[in-house]
């Protein structure tokens, strides 16, 4: 039974509150990076954004033409897919403890003063 308390202080007038109540219909705090749909995509995208991904991810491809393959294809595949996959858990669980965190916030009770 916590409360949240909000003091306005923007200097906006009464008569604005139309106008601002449909900008910010919603009122609510979001932290979270990720959703369902958008999880593994977005996920993909910023990790081979980094140097080193991108490096293991060449040697993988580089791998699949027998006149340039050095390892096993699969031994080449699996430094990276090992990263990828821990790196994909620690993101998930920190994910859904923002989530956690965000509902506990939305739901509480709030207790606006104004002038």
């Amino acid at each position: 039974n916590k409360w949240r308390i909000v003091f306005p202080n923007n200097g906006r007038q009464w008569k604005d509150w139309k106008q601002d109540s449909t900008f910010y219909s919603g009122n609510r705090i979001q932290t979270t990076k990720y959703t369902w749909f958008t999880f593994l995509p977005q996920y993909l995208f910023e990790q081979f954004h980094r140097l080193g991904n991108l490096y293991f991810f060449l040697l993988v491809v580089l791998n699949w033409f027998p006149q340039v393959e050095v390892f096993h294809r699969e031994i080449t595949m699996l430094p990276l897919i090992v990263v990828l996959f821990a790196s994909m858990i620690k993101d998930a669980i920190e994910d859904y403890r923002k989530y956690r965190f965000d509902k506990m916030i939305n739901f509480s009770k709030t207790r606006v003063y104004d002038k």
